[in-house]
C-alpha cells in the first residue's frame, strides 16, 4: 500500500472511529472557549474543565474576568500548571477584548494574535473548533500518533506542525485535528497503547515492528 492509500485508510478510520469529534474542553460561549484553551497549555483538558465547570455559569465575559482582578483569578486556577502567568495574561486579554475589540473574540490568526498568551497553536485550535477552520495544531498526542504511524519522523511537537497541514488533504484538517487527539488520549497512548485491538494496524510501522520483536 503506497502512503497516499495509508493516508486515506488511516483517515476513514478515524472518522468512523470519532465521527463527532470535538473539543473536550467544556465552554458556553466562544469567550470561554478562548479562556479555556489559554488555560490548557501544558496542562489536562480534565484538569481545566474541572477548574471550569462550577464557576463558567457566572464568568461569561471580559468584565467578569476583569472584575476579579489578577491575585483572585490567581486562587481560581492555582490547580492548573503556570497558573500565575496564565492568570496575569488572562487579565490581559479581557482588557484587550474589553476595549479594543468591544467584546469579541476576532476569527482572524493574526488577529488572535495579539492577544496575550495567544500564539499561532491557540489560534488554530480555537478556529478549528468555532468556525472548522482547516487546521491542524499538533499537541503531544498528534505529534505520538503521526510518528508511529510513520507519516512523520519527527523529534518534536513543533517539528511535526510545520509539516502536518500538507499531509492530509485540505477538507478533512478541522476533522482530523478533533480525532487525532482523541485517538492518541484514548487508543494511542504514550504508555500503554491499545494495539491489539487497533483498526489501524494495518498502516501502523509502530504496531509492525512490535509484531516483528
Amino acid at each position: 500500500m503506497n502512503k497516499k492509500d495509508k493516508i486515506k485508510l488511516f483517515t476513514s478510520t478515524l472518522f468512523e472511529l470519532y465521527p463527532d469529534a470535538l473539543t473536550e474542553l467544556v465552554y458556553e460561549n466562544e469567550f470561554q472557549l478562548l479562556i479555556a484553551i489559554l488555560m490548557s497549555a501544558q496542562t489536562t483538558d480534565k484538569q481545566v474543565n474541572k477548574v471550569n465547570r462550577n464557576f463558567f455559569h457566572y464568568l461569561k465575559k471580559p468584565q467578569d474576568w476583569i472584575d476579579m482582578w489578577v491575585d483572585e483569578i490567581k486562587d481560581f486556577i492555582d490547580s492548573i500548571s503556570f497558573f500565575n502567568n496564565k492568570a496575569e495574561n488572562i487579565y490581559k486579554t479581557c482588557i484587550l477584548l474589553k476595549n479594543e475589540y468591544k467584546n469579541i473574540v476576532p476569527h482572524d490568526v493574526d488577529e488572535l494574535q495579539k492577544l496575550p498568551w495567544v500564539w499561532v497553536k491557540t489560534a488554530k485550535v480555537f478556529l478549528s473548533v468555532t468556525d472548522n477552520a482547516p487546521f491542524l495544531w499538533v499537541d503531544t498526542h498528534v505529534h505520538r500518533v503521526l510518528n508511529r504511524v510513520w507519516f512523520v519522523t519527527t523529534k518534536t511537537p513543533l517539528q511535526t506542525d510545520k509539516i502536518a497541514d500538507n499531509i492530509f488533504s485540505k477538507g478533512d484538517l478541522a476533522m482530523i485535528h478533533n480525532t487525532l487527539i482523541l485517538f492518541g488520549r484514548y487508543n494511542c497512548n504514550a504508555r500503554k497503547p491499545n494495539c491489539e485491538t487497533c483498526k489501524l494496524q494495518e498502516v501502523c510501522r509502530y504496531y509492525k515492528n512490535l509484531k516483528r520483536n
